[in-house]
């Protein structure tokens, strides 16, 4: 097929591919999981929330508390909050970066890059735990005051271009820019 031709659908005439959209998928896909990779350290570092009860105020980045827990002896839900909120999310975003644009790893390698980021992306709990923390917030009403810290909106943010990235990711683009 010459570059100027586009595949047709013999039924109902609609194109099959179009020329540059692997490079437009690529380049959005590359542009939104940035983003997300530039927002997730102040979502993990900066200040999450600041809670204040009883006259006693603390405040906790989300790697904090984590640390805290592991500290205190809790490996098992440390362990499992250090991978499902930190670990998972930011090899999915970092998985993207590779298959959008960075192309470290050679063409063998991308389809096992491929089903690995769609693996990681199922388990990533970062989506969840905003959620959980907007639940928390309403459940708690009166008995406890929050305060949101700066990491809310870097971890809204990040949760919004890592979905991004990966709605604007095609598969068939890291086999069709070799072609």
């Amino acid at each position: 097929m010459r570059a100027d031709q586009t595949a047709v659908c013999t039924r109902c005439r609609s194109a099959l591919t179009r020329q540059g959209t692997a490079r437009q998928s690529a380049s959005r896909t590359a542009a939104a999981a940035l983003g997300a990779f530039i927002l997730f350290w102040p979502a993990v570092l900066l200040p999450i929330l600041k809670i204040e009860r009883l006259g006693m105020s603390s405040q906790s980045s989300v790697l904090g508390g984590i640390l805290d827990l592991l500290h205190h002896g809790s490996w098992f839900v440390g362990s499992v909050l250090l991978l499902f909120s930190i670990i998972f999310p930011l090899a999915k975003i970092i998985l993207l970066l590779e298959l959008s644009c960075l192309q470290l790893l050679g063409q063998r390698h991308k389809a096992i890059t491929l089903r690995l980021m769609e693996h990681l992306g199922k388990w990533s709990m970062l989506d969840v735990m905003l959620l959980a923390l907007l639940v928390m917030l309403v459940k708690l009403g009166n008995l406890v005051e929050f305060h949101l810290g700066p990491a809310v909106f870097a971890f809204i943010g990040c949760v919004t271009m890592s979905m991004i990235a990966s709605l604007c990711f095609n598969p068939h683009s890291i086999w069709e820019e070799n072609e």
